[in-house]
């Protein structure tokens, strides 16, 4: 927490991440703006259409962080060549309209927090994957690194921070769909199940990007838990939490063939990703280990 009061202006945040990020910072004392593609409702929304390019740059000039959480879903199935390029454009137009309208104001905000993922690092099983390892190879690794570059833009004097987020454990995000499934007795082993998913509670996703408003980091921040877990560990302890079974396993090859490259790099991709600037820099976690999460999860679904 920081007594200083900030004004901060959010993309995405009607979703998950950016309603509990607005919660956190509001309970702060800090003012909360959000771009809006609808008709503002209220004075602190704010139109957009990064489709086409537009932002109010006076806008921009007037707060003192820009957080950027826009971007089409990955959960949206099935990744066909039109929804690849959504998934693609809608975070790099997002960006590049933030950035374009930063260089165009007299006072840029000090701090431009722009998402990013642990989907750049690839498939990975092997190493430990810290903020300096190297890119990855595959669609969202691709992705990842055009929706960076779009963001290093900014001008000279707004710190870049680049969100690399895992798997939120939140009521919607990835998590949502094994949620039913396994309340039906459905929860499965996906693949070996030996795979690291990166995962990070929905309280401390929104907790590490207030912390970065204040500190001094920049360049790649991995936003995930100090204990890596194995997907396996995900969806048996999601069962244990809703106390039904998980005793069925869904091979890799079925989900290769039912959801293509979706499934290949969200489920069957190991990354066994560190936090490592964030505890460096002395962030805490409400939420260290995968049980933690997962408990403070339930009451959300």
């Amino acid at each position: 927490m920081t007594d200083q009061q900030l004004t901060v202006l959010i993309s995405g945040a009607s979703g998950m991440i950016g309603t509990e990020l607005t919660h956190q910072l509001r309970a702060e004392g800090h003012t909360v703006l959000a771009l809006v593609r609808r008709e503002p409702r209220s004075q602190h929304e704010h139109s957009w259409s990064p489709r086409h390019g537009i932002v109010d740059h006076h806008l921009l000039g007037r707060v003192d962080a820009v957080v950027n959480l826009a971007g089409a879903p990955l959960g949206r199935l099935p990744w066909t060549a039109s929804y690849r390029r959504e998934i693609r454009d809608s975070r790099v137009q997002a960006t590049t309209t933030l950035v374009r309208a930063l260089q165009r104001t007299d006072t840029p905000p000090a701090t431009f927090l722009n998402g990013s993922a642990v989907g750049f690092y690839g498939d990975r099983p092997l190493d430990r994957l810290s903020e300096d390892a190297d890119k990855g190879h595959g669609f969202l690794s691709d992705v990842v690194a055009d929706w960076e570059r779009a963001a290093e833009g900014a001008p000279e004097g707004t710190r870049v921070a680049l969100l690399r987020t895992g798997i939120v454990l939140g009521p919607g995000g990835a998590v949502k769909p094994l949620v039913p499934l396994t309340r039906l007795g459905l929860g499965s082993t996906l693949g070996s199940g030996k795979q690291y998913w990166p995962w990070i509670s929905l309280h401390d996703e929104a907790a590490a990007i207030v912390h970065l408003l204040t500190s001094r980091l920049s360049g790649p921040v991995n936003l995930v838990g100090p204990e890596p877990a194995t997907s396996a560990q995900v969806t048996t302890g999601l069962a244990r939490e809703l106390h039904r079974p998980h005793a069925l396993s869904v091979p890799e090859g079925v989900i290769s063939t039912v959801m293509g490259d979706a499934g290949r790099e969200m489920l069957l991709t190991s990354q066994r990703v560190v936090p490592e600037a964030l505890l460096a820099d002395g962030f805490t976690f409400r939420h260290r280990t995968l049980d933690d999460a997962l408990d403070a999860l339930l009451p959300l679904l």
